[in-house]
């Protein structure tokens, strides 16, 4: 199976639309998250003058990328790493005029029951991004304290149920040997039935806290968007997707902080230029048609600005 038949991109042409009046002209794309290609795909398709570089730090999605870049030739270049090191990617290739992030696991992750992001399928609890380093999801849930645990749930998870999930948890006579299924099925015992009525699967918000802790993935993140704010070039536009509250916050206040003055109100001359212009004044959500063709897209958020000069004067 392809990469094209594993991932259908979101608001494609949304990010598209978004990028295009910054690559008119020869220009440089950084796709921080490559994931399977679709979204390089798509751009180096609509600006014919354009490269790309992709950056993703799992190995398999480098693979399958590829290969289905491979007709476009030197047009694009693939970069394993982790996409807070985008400011030394842009030495390396140039300042781009476009950067798009599309944050959170992809279909690759998903699908693959033996990478252990999933709670519908039975596998090791492993939740790498990048398989060739780092400890798991098990590791972190062999080693964690209660606290600890409960910390992880509550704040990545946004899980009012925490505490009772990570009592669960530590209680079981197996807690070092857990598999995906038997995770899933002490979430939902932890959770009083109430609650689990509603909101989908009850284990969705504890899969979703040990991912993100176990791949850093707010650090990475609160790291990554500075650096791509600083190596964009002027007139150059970045584009993000966030799937959840904690990344759309980080997003929201890193992009209004780029386009806010510093100057104090009433100071009747401006001291301080802001580098950049807000493209979306609000979040750009999926529609009833674009959930319908692909329900991954339902809880994205999508925000963007562009940088228009150097930087504070």
């Amino acid at each position: 199976m392809s990469a094209a038949d594993l991932h259908v991109p979101v608001l494609l042409d949304t990010c598209m639309e978004l990028l295009a009046p910054a690559l008119t002209e020869p220009s440089l794309l950084i796709d921080a998250t490559l994931g399977m290609g679709g979204h390089t795909e798509a751009a180096l398709t609509r600006f014919p003058n354009l490269r790309v570089v992709g950056i993703d730090r799992d190995p398999e999605a480098i693979r399958l990328a590829s290969e289905r870049l491979a007709p476009f030739g030197d047009r694009f270049v693939a970069e394993h790493a982790e996409y807070d090191q985008i400011g030394r990617i842009a030495e390396k290739h140039g300042r781009p005029q476009g950067i798009l992030m599309d944050l959170g696991v992809s279909s690759l992750q998903l699908d693959d029951a033996s990478r252990g992001f999933a709670y519908a399928q039975d596998a090791p609890l492993d939740m790498r991004m990048d398989t060739s380093q780092g400890p798991t999801a098990q590791d972190l849930i062999s080693s964690s304290t209660h606290g600890e645990l409960a910390r992880i749930i509550s704040t990545y998870g946004e899980e009012r149920f925490a505490g009772k999930i990570a009592s669960k948890i530590m209680n079981h006579p197996d807690r070092d040997h857990l598999t995906t299924s038997q995770l899933a099925d002490l979430v939902k015992e932890a959770i009083p039935a109430a609650a689990r009525r509603t909101g989908g699967n009850p284990a969705k918000r504890t899969f979703q806290a040990l991912r993100i802790a176990v791949n850093d993935e707010m650090a990475i993140l609160e790291r990554a968007l500075p650096a791509a704010m600083e190596c964009l070039d002027v007139g150059g536009r970045l584009v993000v997707e966030s799937y959840h509250s904690l990344e759309d916050r980080i997003v929201k206040r890193a992009m209004t902080e780029g386009a806010t003055s510093s100057t104090p109100i009433g100071v009747p001359v401006d001291l301080d230029t802001p580098p950049f212009t807000l493209i979306t004044k609000k979040a750009i959500q999926a529609d009833a048609a674009e959930i319908a063709r692909n329900p991954r897209s339902a809880s994205v958020r999508v925000r963007a600005c562009e940088k228009t000069s150097k930087g504070r004067q």
